[in-house]
């Protein structure tokens, strides 16, 4: 009993002597291989460098590329965007076109190269310019015009994109688009999509009359291989309004028009 007591006395005088270390002298102690993260508390003479978020990426999607059976007059139909760049600046490129259009025209082909900027979360702002090329009995209009737009994704994941057209005549018109799509299954797909063109001058030419233009509305149905290559089935609905409806007609054409579709969705 007297020798514990003597240890006890003598552990004490060592404790005091010697007090216990500092918790930034405990972390410098322990190995980082013992679960401990010294490195947490302490900074670190030798990490690398914040990663480089400026890498360059491109992005094609071909979101519709169809054909549109309808006896003799069967044609085909494309809207392909693409970009490349960063998550702030890109180059943007859009082309949408089709063949045998409402008012009688062998071809409409409409091509953008625009300048992308990151200026909201889920959105871009883009400016550039656009061409327009018409056929009609061989024989092609084209007008060229400056555009601004805006594309992102809206609350609840609808994909929208709008822009103004200026040419340089001063004639103003507006495109916008609205895109939902709804998951039925991991695979399979369903897309309503909605365009509608506007315009504050009638341009005969190019059959377009004043105010609203048309309304498409279409719905898709797509089954997905993979996420990069999805065929899909579809019905388009189209309508022409008021004068650019009245030069439709002149032209031969229908305002209004069913399509059913058939074509294949892809991206890269």
């Amino acid at each position: 009993m007297k020798t514990s007591l003597g240890t006890l006395i003598v552990m004490v005088l060592i404790y005091l002597l010697h007090p216990a270390p500092s918790l930034a002298a405990t972390a410098n102690a322990l190995p980082e291989d013992e679960g401990s993260t010294p490195s947490n508390l302490i900074p670190q003479q030798h990490w690398p460098s914040p990663v480089d978020d400026m890498e360059r990426f491109t992005f094609i999607l071909a979101d519709v590329l169809e054909y549109r059976p309808k006896g003799d007059h069967s044609d085909f139909r494309w809207d392909i965007e693409g970009w490349h760049g960063g998550d702030y600046k890109r180059i943007w490129f859009k082309s949408e076109g089709e063949r045998n259009t409402a008012f009688k025209a062998d071809y409409d082909i409409d091509f953008q190269l625009l300048y992308g900027r990151f200026f909201r979360k889920y959105y871009d702002f883009q400016a550039g310019l656009r061409s327009e090329t018409q056929t009609f009995g061989g024989q092609n209009v084209t007008r060229v015009q400056a555009v601004v737009g805006v594309e992102g994704l809206a609350p609840y994941r609808y994909e929208v994109e709008s822009a103004l057209f200026i040419s340089h005549r001063g004639d103003l018109s507006v495109r916008f688009t609205i895109t939902k799509n709804f998951l039925l299954t991991q695979r399979v797909v369903f897309q309503p999509r909605l365009e509608s063109h506007a315009a504050v001058q009638r341009v005969a030419r190019f059959t377009t009359g004043r105010g609203l233009n048309n309304i498409e509305f279409g719905l898709r149905l797509r089954y997905e291989i993979r996420r990069e290559l999805a065929p899909y089935i579809g019905v388009s609905f189209d309508r022409s309004f008021s004068g650019t409806a009245d030069l439709v007609r002149q032209e031969g054409g229908d305002p209004r028009q069913v399509r059913f579709a058939a074509g294949v969705r892809m991206w890269f």
